[in-house]
């Protein structure tokens, strides 16, 4: 070995003392560096617990984390993960299908509060502070508190309705829909809702609103309900009349209506009279309410037309073709036919209409001047329906072939039943109103032969 070698080291202290000039095959080191060296020996002298250990015998490793081992079974535990994260991302056991709710808090407890158990109530819309407890739905078990829909849902919910109520006409199916909607508190927008869509439509249609609002009071529109809805439709007159120039006619009818059908006190109208000094609308209910036999004018104030049974619309024509055979007023005629809309039986109008004046005219002698008066009228009438647009040449046409038909029974009743059907085509000819005569079928050849 060399000589050299088997000198100390040389230091920075001690440099220049120890004979070696050159410091060939010398290491030069700091106190510094000598500190740390010493730190990084006494560390790798120390058994690591955390190192990777492999067992003999086999090529599995067993590896351990540090914080991550279960002290007790020495496997994966992410609860003691570092820094949280333990259990991101994994289903917990309110997403667990067998997941199942605790023991319900004991209402006998003492400290219990209702208002505190929120497994117990529906949280719901509604544009009140004051939220009462309206009723318990047996769907969910729970109690419900002011109205399952806001006001805009609930009108949309309700249009919809209303349409297919007025292609229905069945009131059970309305009070349905509106029990599942849930939104008593919003009740009184039936009215103004109701009769506003009914302003666009046919007499039927005004008729079926009428008796909807009466099927529904008290249950489950209860007196307030009603005159909450009818002040509201008053407030909105100003935007209806600029959609529909009479709403204040229509709507004085629904008014003087509701009345009749006791949907309505009487003193609403007394209360609104002194409220609105000068309303047009309160003052044309109250002139329908005030005129003699109003209940009865009134329970037809939409007109026949409303879907009433074929009977009910026979008597409304005799009373019209009766009514004109006294006045002969082509116009109010004419209006009170138009009010029927029933265009499908017009041929049953000219059928009674032909019959009416047949036993009038019946009943004169031949020699009298006037013995074709009555049909000399009812032709006036139906020359001028036709020209007007308001009853077909088909329908005329069909009229009169069905009195063809029944000619042998009316012989009974009028003997001269056939001369003046004739004298009434005749004149239907000239007034233009009947194209050509009847001309009987082999059907009806064949029973006058028998």
């Amino acid at each position: 070995m060399a000589e050299f070698a088997k000198r100390p080291e040389i230091t920075v202290s001690t440099m220049g003392k120890v004979h070696n000039p050159t410091g060939e095959g010398v290491r030069a080191i700091s106190t510094e560096v000598q500190a740390k060296a010493a730190k990084i020996i006494a560390k790798t002298t120390e058994p690591d617990e955390h190192e990777t250990k492999v067992v003999e015998g086999t090529a599995k490793r067993n590896i351990t984390r540090k914080k991550t081992a279960d002290k007790d079974s020495g496997n994966y535990n992410s609860a003691f993960k570092k820094q949280g994260g333990h259990g991101k991302g994994q289903w917990k056991e309110l997403m667990d299908p067998s997941y199942a709710e605790k023991d319900p808090i004991d209402e006998k407890d003492p400290i219990y509060d209702e208002a505190e158990d929120s497994s117990r109530y529906i949280l719901s819309s509604m544009e009140s502070d004051v939220v009462e407890k309206r009723g318990y739905d047996p769907g969910t078990s729970k109690a419900v508190y002011g109205p399952l829909l806001t006001l805009s849902e609930f009108k949309l919910q309700l249009t919809e309705c209303l349409h297919e109520y007025y292609d229905s006409a069945d009131t059970d199916e309305v009070i349905r829909t509106l029990e599942e909607l849930g939104c008593q508190e919003y009740h009184s927008e039936i009215v103004k809702k109701a009769v506003s869509l009914a302003l666009d439509k046919s007499s039927r249609s005004r008729e079926l609103t009428s008796r909807l609002l009466t099927c529904l009071h008290p249950t489950p529109m209860t007196m307030s309900d009603m005159t909450t809805g009818f002040e509201k439709l008053l407030d909105s007159m100003e935007d209806l009349q600029t959609d529909v120039p009479d709403a204040a006619t229509i709507v004085a009818s629904f008014l003087a209506r509701a009345v009749v059908d006791e949907v309505l006190p009487p003193a609403f109208m007394s209360d609104q009279n002194n409220n609105r000094p000068g309303d047009v609308v309160i003052e044309k209910a109250l002139t329908l309410l005030s005129r003699e036999h109003c209940t009865a004018r009134l329970e037809k104030v939409w007109g026949p037309g409303d879907g009433r049974p074929v009977e009910d619309l026979k008597k409304d024509m005799d009373q019209l073709l009766q009514e004109y055979l006294l006045s002969c007023e082509l116009d109010e005629a004419a209006r009170c036919v138009k009010e029927l809309e029933a265009a499908h039986f017009h041929h049953e109008l000219v059928k009674r209409g032909v019959f009416a004046a047949m036993e009038k005219d019946g009943k004169k002698a031949d020699g009298d001047p006037d013995a074709h008066s009555n049909l000399d009228a009812m032709v006036a009438l139906f020359g001028f329906l036709v020209r007007n647009a308001i009853v077909s040449e088909y329908q005329v046409k069909k009229g009169i072939d069905r009195l063809h038909t029944i000619l042998p029974d009316l012989t009974l009743d009028v003997p001269t039943a056939p001369s003046l059907l004739a004298a009434f085509e005749d004149l239907a000819l000239q007034q233009g109103c009947l194209k050509s005569k009847f001309t009987p079928s082999a059907t009806v050849e064949e029973k006058k032969t028998e």
